[in-house]
C-alpha cells in the first residue's frame, strides 16, 4: 500500500523545511469509496510516521477530514471507524464544498467527536463568508479555523477569534492559487497578525499547490514584509495552537527560542 511511502516522503520534505511537528490531513472516505480498507490505510500511514520520526525526528499526528459533501451520516460512520481503530488520530475536520454544505448539520458529529476526546477544526471562511465561520464556532465549537479568510470582513468575528485564542490556519499560497484572494500582497494574514489573532502559516496541500513551508515563509517576507521576528512569532503561534501535549509544546518552543536567539540575539537581551 502506497500510503506508507507517501507519508514518509511528506514528512521527509517537512523535515527539510525544519518543521518539527505535522498534523497531516487524511480523508478516509475518499479512499474507502474506491475500495480501500480504512484499517489497512491507517496502519500504512502510521508505519510511514514511525519511520520518519526515527529518521528525521519529526512528530506527526493525523487529522481526519470527514468531507462535508458526504453528509453527517457518513461523518458518524467515520467516527465509528476511529472509535474502533484510531491510533495517532488527534482531531477531525470538515473540508469539501463549503458553499453547498454549511457546518451546522455536523453539530452532533462534532459533539460526539469531542466526547471521544478528539480535537476539532473546520475549514471555514474560504469559499463562503463570515457566517460560515460563525456557524463553525457556534455549532461545531471548533478549536481552530482552517483558512478563515472571510473573517477580514467582520470586525466582531475578528475580536471573537482574538479574545478566545482560536487558531486560524492561514494558507496563503493555496488561497492565491484557488483565487480566494487576488494576490499574496492582499492576503489578510498580515492584518490578522497585527490585531493579535493566533494565526499560523500552513501549506494546505503541498503537492497540489506546489509549495512547502520554506516557500510560505519566504513569500510572506517578500510580499507582505514580514520580518524575521514576526515569522518567528507565527511559528510560536503554530506551536501554541497545535494539539500537542503541553510538555511537547514547551520543548519545541524552547528549541525555537534557542535557535532564534542565535540569529537575533538583540531581541533576547
Amino acid at each position: 500500500m502506497q500510503f506508507e511511502p507517501i507519508t514518509y516522503e511528506l514528512l521527509e520534505r517537512e523535515a527539510q523545511c525544519n518543521v518539527r511537528y505535522v498534523e497531516a490531513s487524511f480523508s478516509p472516505l475518499d479512499h474507502v469509496f474506491r475500495g480501500l480498507d480504512y484499517g489497512e490505510m491507517l496502519d500504512a500511514i502510521n508505519r510511514g510516521i514511525a519511520r520518519a520520526r526515527s529518521r528525521f525526528n519529526v512528530l506527526c499526528n493525523i487529522r481526519v477530514d470527514l468531507v462535508r459533501n458526504y453528509g453527517p451520516e457518513r461523518g458518524m460512520e467515520v467516527l465509528d471507524w476511529i472509535e474502533d481503530k484510531g491510533e495517532n488520530i488527534i482531531s477531525v475536520d470538515i473540508g469539501g464544498s463549503e458553499e453547498r454544505f454549511p457546518p451546522r448539520p455536523y453539530a452532533e458529529v462534532f459533539r460526539r467527536a469531542r466526547e471521544m476526546g478528539l480535537h476539532t477544526v473546520a475549514h471555514a471562511g474560504e469559499a463562503a463568508g463570515p457566517e460560515s465561520i460563525w456557524e463553525a464556532l457556534r455549532f461545531l465549537e471548533v478549536e481552530r479555523i482552517g483558512h478563515g479568510v472571510a473573517a477580514k470582513d467582520d470586525l466582531s468575528l475578528i475580536e471573537y477569534l482574538r479574545s478566545r485564542g482560536i487558531g486560524v490556519e492561514a494558507c496563503p499560497t493555496s488561497n492565491v492559487r484557488t483565487r480566494v484572494v487576488p494576490s499574496l500582497s492582499e492576503h489578510p494574514i498580515r492584518r490578522f497578525f497585527e490585531v493579535g489573532l493566533k494565526v499560523s502559516v500552513n501549506t494546505d496541500d503541498p503537492s497540489m499547490f506546489w509549495t512547502d513551508m520554506n516557500n510560505e515563509y519566504l513569500q510572506l517576507q517578500e510580499e507582505l514584509d514580514f520580518k524575521p521576528h514576526e515569522l518567528f512569532k507565527l511559528s510560536l503561534n503554530a506551536v501554541e495552537s497545535s494539539f500537542l501535549q503541553r510538555e511537547d509544546k514547551d520543548r519545541i518552543i524552547k528549541e525555537f527560542e534557542e535557535e532564534f536567539r542565535c540569529l537575533e540575539p538583540e531581541r533576547f537581551k
